[in-house]
């Protein structure tokens, strides 16, 4: 009993790490559902950079929102008052051009570069509120928890991608309305979870 206490405590760092990252991670792992359903033919060099976007944005929030809890504490608060509209903002955008878009020939529908970063600045951008609670940690502690973060991530929006992917080969045309929706309530969701 002592012995397991013991392991706990020693890992229990990293097993909160862990859970903070699932808990994190589910913003992006549904627009990485939604990717999947809207773009279910992209090449695996595609999907891999998609994910990839999304863990690193995922593990760089929460190391900012140290920075600026550590540094400018006292502005931290007017930062966070802003972030679930920017959230709202930028989903409601990607979500209802999707929708709108849904009629155009696939090629036309893009997932570019600057529309990963939009979606991964939108689903990681509460994740500076993290550092509030790394507030007492040293920068290599804060690094790897962000570094955990930002693997869990990966992991989830990879199998996310693939998920959606199969949805989207069998619901075809109904794939970018679906995908639409999902971004927009996930912005909701931010924004309501951000402001009461």
């Amino acid at each position: 009993m002592t012995q397991a206490f013991i392991f706990f405590m020693e890992h229990n760092f990293i097993i909160n790490a862990f859970l903070l990252g699932i808990g994190l991670a589910m913003d992006a792992f549904s627009i990485s559902l939604a990717n999947g359903l809207n773009k279910p033919k992209m090449n695996f060099k595609d999907v891999l950079l998609m994910v990839f976007v999304f863990g690193l944005f995922q593990a760089l929030m929460p190391l900012i929102g140290w920075h600026l809890t550590s540094q400018l504490a006292e502005k931290f608060e007017i930062i966070n008052k802003i972030v679930p509209y920017l959230a709202l903002i930028l989903l409601l955008y990607i979500g209802i051009k999707m929708i709108v878009e849904k009629d155009k020939k696939e090629e036309k529908v893009s997932l570019n570069f600057s529309v990963l970063v939009i979606q991964a600045i939108a689903t990681s951008i509460d994740a500076l509120s993290v550092g509030l609670t790394m507030i007492a940690y040293s920068f290599s502690k804060a690094l790897y928890e962000a570094l955990i973060i930002g693997i869990v991530t990966f992991i989830l929006c990879l199998i996310a991608y693939y998920i959606g992917k199969k949805g989207g080969n069998k619901l075809s045309n109904n794939a970018p309305i679906i995908g639409g929706i999902i971004l927009i309530i996930v912005g909701i969701k931010i924004f309501i979870s951000g402001v009461i």
